[in-house]
């Protein structure tokens, strides 16, 4: 049977086949839509959201001790929280065996950088595998699967956002089952004293020598011939790429990239003319491949930044002499920006409008609210990755000498991710700051999932849902107030009193995602807002709090001036609007009146 699946649904129906028993993630684009998909449609996998991704590659691993079959996955970036088991693990091993799937995303399409983790592939001892489409996500879960007990090894998967979120067409097969082991007690391997490490880091380099030589075997890596005057080694999306920008040259595809089949690609590189490695971000094939003293092209033509596409490829193989250029494609038809905003009705809007008044200087995180850094609200000096506002916060408050004026902005999920450290810090400092979090009750950004706070698990059960207040309580928060972001009097109250003490503060935020649950939405609607044209003067003032629900009516002023109008589909009510208008313009109506 054959079905339209995207590469992160196929990678799903790997571990389906693959007999996998657990999978954990944090979820990040691109890589969210795997766990979704396990916990909707294989139900017999045992599948968690975790607080974060440390913790989630740690139950994975713990998993895999006691002989189950288990997968994490996170994004590029994610694996930098979880470095530390990530690393260690290597000289442990997986007996049940573990994949670790890393979504890069090159061109940084929804991330703070594009960092290349086949380097962590390298650095920590992993055998790397890189699918290039729906089919080879789908089954190289297995094959991971499989080098991983074979070689008690940990294996990185790594995927791209490409593969992540394109379709294609995926043979099914059925599932494997296999026994969970259960754990086998060995001090000298699951332990990781430094006597034991020391024993441990030299199986682990004879390890990676053995998956070499299998690397030289496998049929993970396959030579494709074609024309004797050009060669190009590649893997994962870029193979895609080459196949469709050079389709008669003669290819070495690599599915695993770590370690390199290096005799293979000599012995290929002496039968062809020019030998080019095309892959996206880092020259990680290429170096290796200099490095053994075989010339090679590669980031002499292609960028190292960005994401590639056919017209990138095509262009360096122009440039290389290897391609005539074609015709110059149409200039592209002007499209006017569209910068992301707020949803109607999010409750972080009004928390910032309020705190735009007060001039402060704002470390936010990463989430929706971070959207706060556009005009025309532009509230936000600094963001640098998941979980660093509060501590940012702190070390500004150091140079400065003093905490008040100071704010950091944290979401509900982020602050249970890694924010409660920083906070932790923050009382130990004694730092006079203002801390926000936004709490909407979800993991919005990436697409409602459950965390911690919500009261309900990935696969929908209850679970006893986390207290924010009481977690600063207990870490030794001695402000705390509750506020409604759409009440703009009552929040530019209690802001002004945070940002005016020199004691730490925290505030949290008490109104749910206007978009997930879905359950929720109908429970928070209100009735919509409609301009008033008798009153509206034309200001504009409605569209400083950058609600996609206002916009231009044809309706005009006395004066010539345009004004407002309310959607009434999008309008969720949250009021926001009518207490910024100067002239009580906007009014509640009935659905679909206004113009």
């Amino acid at each position: 049977m054959k079905v339209l699946l995207s590469g992160n649904e196929a990678v799903a129906r790997g571990c389906h086949e693959s007999g996998l028993h657990v999978a954990t993630a944090y979820p990040g684009t691109p890589s969210t839509e795997i766990l979704e998909a396990i916990a909707s449609r294989y139900t017999e996998i045992d599948s968690e959201w975790c607080p974060n991704e440390k913790v989630a590659f740690e139950v994975a691993m713990g998993a895999s001790f006691a002989g189950a079959r288990a997968l994490t996955a996170m994004k590029h970036v994610g694996l930098n929280v979880a470095a530390d088991p990530f690393m260690s693990v290597s000289l442990v091993g997986a007996p049940g065996g573990l994949v670790v799937v890393s979504a890069d995303d090159p061109g940084m399409h929804s991330s703070q950088n594009e960092q290349d983790n086949r380097l962590y592939a390298r650095f920590a001892g992993y055998p790397c595998l890189e699918p290039s489409d729906s089919q080879e996500s789908k089954d190289f879960v297995g094959h991971g699967l499989d080098i991983s007990v074979s070689f008690d090894v940990p294996v990185m998967l790594r995927m791209t956002t490409r593969v992540c979120h394109a379709q294609g067409v995926v043979r099914l097969g059925e599932r494997r089952e296999y026994p969970v082991k259960g754990f086998q007690p060995d001090p000298r391997k699951f332990v990781v004293l430094p006597n034991h490490a020391r024993v441990q880091h030299v199986w682990a380099a004879e390890r990676l020598e053995r998956l070499a030589a299998f690397s030289e075997s496998s049929p993970l890596n396959r030579e494709e011939p074609g024309r004797r005057d050009v060669g190009v080694v590649t893997a994962g999306i870029s193979y895609q790429y080459v196949r469709e920008t050079l389709p008669e040259a003669s290819v070495f595809k690599l599915g695993l990239s770590y370690p390199l089949p290096i005799e293979r690609i000599r012995r290929f590189a002496a039968s062809v003319g020019r030998l080019f490695v095309v892959e996206e971000l880092e020259p990680f094939i290429e170096e290796q491949i200099l490095a053994a003293g075989i010339p090679c092209e590669g980031r002499k033509w292609w960028p190292r930044l960005g994401e590639f596409s056919p017209d990138v490829v095509a262009e360096g193989f122009v440039r290389a002499g290897v391609l005539e250029r074609g015709p110059e494609p149409p200039a592209p038809v002007a499209v006017p920006p569209r910068p992301p905003v707020f949803c109607p009705g999010c409750p972080h809007r009004g928390l910032f409008v309020a705190l735009k008044k007060f001039k402060a200087l704002v470390a936010t995180d990463i989430g929706c609210y971070t959207l706060s850094v556009y005009p025309p609200i532009a509230v936000g000096d600094i963001c640098v990755e998941m979980g660093a506002s509060i501590g940012a916060a702190v070390g500004v408050a150091k140079a400065r000498g003093s905490g008040k004026g100071i704010v950091a902005t944290i979401g509900d999920s982020t602050f249970l991710h890694s924010g409660m450290t920083g906070l932790l810090n923050a009382v130990h400092d004694g730092a006079g700051i203002t801390v926000i979090i936004l709490d909407n009750s979800i993991t919005a950004m990436t697409g409602g999932q459950h965390q911690p706070g919500t009261g309900k698990t990935l696969s929908g059960a209850a679970a006893k849902p986390v207290k924010l207040a009481k977690i600063c309580e207990a870490l030794g928060v001695q402000r705390i107030r509750v506020i409604d972001p759409y009440d703009l009097n009552q929040t530019g109250k209690v802001l002004g009193e945070a940002l005016d003490s020199s004691e730490l503060s925290v505030l949290i935020t008490n109104r749910p995602c206007t978009l997930y649950p879905p359950e929720i939405r109908k429970t928070i609607l209100r009735p919509p807002f409609r301009v008033d044209p008798d009153a509206c003067i034309g200001c504009h003032t409605c569209f400083k709090v950058a609600c996609p629900a206002i916009g231009e009516s044809e309706r005009r002023t006395d004066k010539g001036l345009s004004q407002s109008r309310i959607d009434p589909i999008l309008c969720t009510g949250c009021s926001v609007c009518s207490q910024v208008c100067p002239v009580q313009a906007i009014v509640r109506g009935p659905e679909g009146s206004g113009k």
